[in-house]
């Protein structure tokens, strides 16, 4: 996201202050909209008890009880925490995908899309490098 973009969330930072808070990877995908490849994220295989929150904010986005399995390659959740995250339209790649972001930060987490589990039918199909996990206890 640019600067200017970024203006209707609670937490502002020029790219300069993000890049030095995050990663040239998490930079990317959570500033920047990039994609981590399938597979790449620890957090994909993740199973564990606790919170998923923003990398760029630290917060809570979604709980271990959301998550599955899709296949994808990705975590996939079925929904996130109340008011946690927005949507906006991405139409990039010829598509038209729904683009999920922090309500906080607007930062980039991934898309939702309704091929989902029930009892929702969505997934939220979001880069591990987006987020940091919180085990429980």
């Amino acid at each position: 996201m640019t600067t200017s973009h970024s203006e209707k969330f609670e937490i502002n930072k020029t790219d300069e202050e993000w890049r030095k808070s995050l990663t040239p990877e998490q930079f990317r995908v959570l500033r920047k909209h990039g994609t981590e490849r399938a597979g790449t994220s620890p957090l994909d295989k993740n199973y564990a008890s606790g919170t998923y929150v923003c990398a760029g904010c630290g917060q809570p986005l979604f709980t271990s009880e959301t998550k599955f399995n899709s296949g994808t390659g990705w975590p996939s959740f079925y929904a996130p925490i109340e008011n946690a995250v927005g949507t906006t339209t991405d139409r990039s790649f010829f598509m038209t995908r729904t683009e999920v972001h922090c309500s906080r930060c607007g930062g980039h987490l991934g898309h939702v899309f309704d091929d989902g589990p029930a009892p929702t039918g969505q997934r939220y199909c979001m880069n591990g490098i987006a987020m940091n996990f919180v085990p429980e206890g």
